[in-house]
């Protein structure tokens, strides 16, 4: 049982594989329509030029902290991602533009009459000429530009590199320059309260008459003491509030629409944050991926646009809270030195209230002038520090190469064009052959004509092309329906009169018959030929002989029948034409003669074979019918739909004159495994044929000559 269910699962190939076989011609006229096709609109396309400049681009070093290390970031995919959308921003491309004076040379690309704006340049930019890629796993950026000028690509791609390279820079020492602005005002205000201390002193001086006192003396008291670390503590706390209050006013300069660029920079670190970030990304990428596939009204893009919209909405609540946190940490900071400072006052005002009151003014005067100085020095030293963390070159992005003018263009791709239309031509040729195969309502198999009609098949003539043959084998086939009909339309010595039609015109009827004639008649036969297609008759132009007198002469009563006789056409074979009367049809008025004529001729012919008009659209051909003792119905291999053949059938079976069988006839080699029995077989004995043939060339030469003459 494993060898039929294995035959069958192989089936449908062989099916598919014999269709290509078939329609193979199709196939290819097809695919070479699609290959010159493409040949064509690839010559004709404008031709575009394509120059790439590679960046390393890396995160930047962070924001400006007043005493804490920087730490160096490492490789953020998103990151990446955002650095797409900047190079791609009015922010980059505009100066591109401006500096390139791209609006004139598009325009004249483009053969524009006047000059394109900003905008118009920036979208055929964006959407024409500028693609952005990366490798995998990789900090680096190919800017490819393609145009049609290999210089004009060269130049936007370096461009594009300087001008993202400058922001870049600029980004990166942004809020260096913004820390750098809050230390020197800072600074300024603090040493003009270490001058206002200073003439505080000098006037307590001058007022207590204390010219003379070391003022670096210190008490080694307990309060003394005391005072000292709660000043020590004040200044620290001082310098902590200012760079909370650095924070929260960078923070709060930013544009809230801004704020999300953000978020991978030193400036926000919150974890939370982070990861809700790249959650939203997420999102985002799954929003194109489905808006590419999928419709607006799509379930799915809907519920991902939903998510992106809910995502967003947390994200703008957590920057919020996050500048509420930085708020609050500096009023914080604020409120623990407002506290600090109140308590300091409160042991000065005790210290003072003590046995040295008289120079506790001056004493604290003394010690907030030293406090104010060494936060002053402090400033001082922590602002050189940061000046010179400025001048270091910074490295958030490196241009490995500079792009160079193409030699040659880069679309339109033909190793691309061509290959795609060679697999597109050979797809869409199979696909046709496939739809022309199931549409095709013809008979394929003898099987097939078998199992529709009834009826045996007595022949299977193979395809043969115009011209005449040398092979002696040739006539195989018409020995086959020879056979086939001596056993099948009678028996013994009753002569048989043979009529062969089609249902339709063109099928090869006229030619097959003349054969059978000849090949009869070489059977040691006695056969008479008749031509009654009055219409439009063949016969006499396969035989080269005159075309009347004939048989529409003799129904006319114009000859006799013996007259319109034309002896010797080939050894045993005499041939009727069709007759000169022009305009003659068959009708039943002359079916009655036609039946004297062929009574008459019984007598003198062992066969009498008979080319009748197609059965359907010609009333001859039923009339034909009638008077004959047996037909033979002829169908064109892959010609007319079965429904047509039905029809023929339907009305030959009407007419009461036994249908003996069918022949198909111009079979192609290969058309079928049914088929491929007789043309195999034709094929074998042909090879023997011609191995015979010489010996047998002398004996027959004049009649294998006229045979391919008239064939």
């Amino acid at each position: 049982m494993a060898v039929p269910t294995a035959s069958k699962q192989t089936e449908p190939l062989a099916d598919f594989l014999h269709i290509l076989r078939q329609r193979k011609a199709i196939i290819l006229v097809i695919a070479s329509l699609v290959l010159v096709t493409t040949v064509i609109i690839t010559a004709v396309l404008p031709r575009y030029y394509l120059a790439t400049a590679r960046v390393r681009v890396e995160k930047p070093e962070g924001e400006v902290k007043l005493f804490e290390a920087q730490s160096r970031s490492i490789y953020d995919p998103y990151f990446l991602q955002d650095q797409f959308r900047i190079m791609q921003s009015p922010k980059i491309l505009y100066p591109v533009i401006e500096n390139l004076g791209l609006n004139e040379r598009i325009a004249t690309i483009l053969k524009s009459e006047s000059t394109l704006p900003n905008d118009l340049v920036y979208a055929y930019l964006v959407g024409k000429m500028l693609r952005l890629e990366t490798p995998r796993n990789s900090s680096l950026i190919e800017i490819r530009v393609f145009a049609r000028e290999a210089t004009l690509a060269a130049e936007v791609a370096n461009e594009i590199a300087r001008v993202y390279s400058e922001d870049r820079i600029d980004f990166a020492t942004s809020s260096q320059r913004e820390g750098l602005a809050q230390l020197r005002q800072e600074l300024t205000t603090q040493e003009r309260n270490v001058a206002a201390q200073r003439d505080t002193v000098e006037r307590l001086r001058n007022d207590l008459n204390l010219a003379g006192v070391d003022l670096s003396a210190r008490y080694s008291d307990m309060e003394i003491e005391t005072l000292r670390q709660m000043q020590n503590s004040l200044i620290a706390l001082r310098v902590d509030a200012i760079g909370r209050k650095t924070r929260w006013d960078r923070f709060q300069s930013i544009l809230p629409d801004d704020r999300i660029n953000l978020v991978n920079s030193e400036l926000i670190q919150d974890a939370n944050i982070q990861n809700l970030l790249q959650a939203y990304f997420v999102a985002d990428q799954n929003i194109s991926r489905l808006r590419s596939r999928l419709g607006d009204a799509h379930p799915d893009l809907v519920a991902a646009v939903g998510n992106v919209v809910k995502i967003r909405e947390q994200l703008d609540g957590q920057l919020r809270g996050y500048e509420q946190a930085l708020e609050i940490a500096y009023k914080e900071a604020d409120a623990r030195v407002a506290e600090l400072e109140r308590q300091l006052e409160e042991a000065k005002v005790s210290q003072i209230l003590s046995a040295r009151d008289r120079l506790r003014p001056f004493e604290d005067a003394v010690q907030r002038l030293d406090e104010e100085t060494r936060l002053a020095a402090t400033l001082r030293m922590t602002l050189r520090q940061r000046e010179i963390d400025f001048q270091v070159p910074k490295r958030t992005m490196e241009i490995l190469n500079a792009a160079e003018t193409p030699r040659r263009p880069a679309k339109p791709n033909w190793t691309i064009n061509l290959g795609f239309a060679l697999m597109f031509g050979c797809v869409l040729g199979v696909g046709v052959a496939m739809l022309i195969e199931y549409l095709d309502t013809s008979f394929r198999s003898v099987t097939d004509v078998e199992t529709r009609l009834k009826l045996p098949v007595l022949g299977v003539i193979p395809f043969a092309r115009a011209g005449p043959s040398t092979d002696p084998a040739a006539a195989e086939p018409f020995r086959v329906l020879h056979a086939n009909l001596n056993l099948t339309g009678g028996s013994g010595n009753r002569p048989l009169v043979l009529a062969v039609l089609s249902a339709g015109p063109g099928e090869g009827k006229s030619t097959t018959l003349h054969q059978l004639a000849l090949v009869t008649a070489a059977a040691g036969e006695r056969v008479l030929l008749i031509d009654g297609d009055l219409r439009r008759p063949t016969q006499h132009a396969l035989a080269a002989r005159p075309r009347f007198p004939g048989l529409s002469d003799v129904l006319t009563g114009k000859v006799t029948a013996a007259a319109a006789i034309q002896k010797g056409l080939a050894p045993g074979l005499d041939f009727m034409p069709s007759g000169g009367v022009s305009g003659f049809t068959l009708g039943m008025l002359h079916a009655g003669r036609l039946r004297e004529i062929i009574t008459e001729l019984r007598g003198s012919y062992d066969k009498v074979l008979i080319d009748s008009p197609p059965i359907i659209g010609v009333s001859d051909a039923a009339v034909l019918a009638t008077c004959v003792d047996g037909l033979v119905l002829l169908i064109q291999h892959r010609r007319n739909p079965q429904a047509m053949v039905l029809r023929a059938q339907h009305i030959i079976e009407s007419l009461k004159t036994p249908l003996l069988g069918v022949v198909l006839n111009q079979v192609p080699q290969g058309s079928g495994e049914d088929y491929d029995y007789y043309t195999g077989n034709y094929a074998y004995y042909r090879e023997d044929d011609r191995k015979a043939a010489p010996r047998a060339a002398a004996p027959v030469k004049e009649e294998g000559a006229e045979r391919i003459r008239l064939g």
